[in-house]
């Protein structure tokens, strides 16, 4: 496939700028309710929940816990404080303090060191008795925990990640949204690409899945889709999303403008396994990239660029939270169709 084109899944190539899209009213476009079959959902969201995790998940946004103020933050019930030590470097820890209890992301920060307003008790990453802190690690786009209790699996050193766009060449934007639901309900989410053109009209047209897992050949979804914009004209891609971990899905845009760009959707659970009333943080991270001379420019843009490319992957995951939820709660009372 040649740069600056992609090719449909009728064989026809398209030119991968901005054009103008010829859209059919929303209830005229061909349905997709045949080709996305429960059952290939159902197998690819099982792959990928059983693939290993090291027990590491996402706590939100590199740039979210910065130098000088700690960070409070619950995963999978456990209450967590993040900062930055002298070093700068991420450390997390129990969130609350061993001598009484009290909530450390409320301590100061003083030398990299966590200071207790209740007592000033002085803490660091080198603990203290029963008081130590987890595995952490910072990949300059995302914080992480490792947290093995929850986890239950064999541990590694380092999260699993996937290939991203040179630093330099890259913009990026962490979007956080919490819903109702378990991580598996976002991440089938992410695996049934048939829903877009017709739950989120505003951004997706012309969405056609030329590619089906195949758990022999890289087990991903290829898609074709032109991302809307105004005055009736889109951006077509092409697009392939996978599931490296139990709770992530990535999209990986393949051709097309933005070629190399990448959206990481990480599903946290907030509450322990099993709680009857589960809530999960979707942290989605866009990573985009260009090779066109104007992008240099927009990255030096970037703290006016990302807002707006928060705002629009919010607007996407109220919608598709709604969608997790209500499979959270069609499983709960027996009821989902899968």
């Amino acid at each position: 496939m040649s740069g600056g084109q992609i090719r449909s899944a009728r064989g026809e190539s398209r030119t991968a700028l901005v054009r103008p899209l010829s859209v059919p009213p929303w209830e005229r476009q061909p349905p997709t309710w045949q080709a996305a079959r429960p059952s290939v959902i159902a197998d690819a969201l099982k792959r990928a929940v059983n693939r290993p995790s090291g027990n590491w998940y996402v706590i939100g946004a590199s740039r979210d816990v910065p130098a000088g103020r700690p960070r409070g933050r619950t995963v999978a019930g456990v209450e967590l404080v993040a900062w930055r030590n002298a070093a700068g470097e991420l450390a997390v820890a129990p969130g609350a303090c061993p001598h009484l209890g009290a909530p450390l992301w409320e301590s100061a920060l003083c030398g990299g060191r966590l200071v207790c307003r209740w007592h000033g008790l002085a803490l660091d990453e080198r603990g203290m008795g029963g008081w130590q802190p987890f595995p952490a690690y910072d990949d300059g786009v995302l914080a992480w925990v490792r947290l093995d209790r929850a986890g239950g699996e064999e541990p590694t050193p380092a999260p699993v990640l996937p290939a991203r766009p040179r630093p330099g060449r890259t913009l990026d934007a962490v979007t956080t949204q919490v819903g109702r639901c378990e991580p598996e309900d976002v991440v089938a989410n992410r695996l049934d690409p048939w829903h877009g053109s017709w739950f989120h009209p505003y951004a997706f047209t012309r969405l056609t899945v030329v590619e089906e897992p195949d758990p022999r050949d890289g087990d991903r979804f290829v898609v074709d889709v032109a991302y809307r914009l105004p005055a009736r004209t889109g951006v077509p891609v092409r697009a392939a999303f996978t599931a490296p971990e139990p709770r992530t899905v990535v999209m990986h845009i393949l051709d097309g403008e933005g070629a190399s760009s990448v959206v990481e959707t990480h599903a946290t659970p907030l509450t322990p396994p099993g709680d009857p009333r589960p809530r999960t943080a979707v942290v989605e991270a866009v990573l985009a990239t260009s090779d066109r001379r104007g992008f240099t420019a927009a990255r030096r843009m970037a703290p006016l660029l990302r807002p707006l490319v928060r705002r629009a992957a919010a607007r996407l995951w109220r919608d598709d939270l709604a969608y997790a939820e209500r499979r959270c709660r069609l499983r709960a009372e027996g009821r989902f169709p899968g």
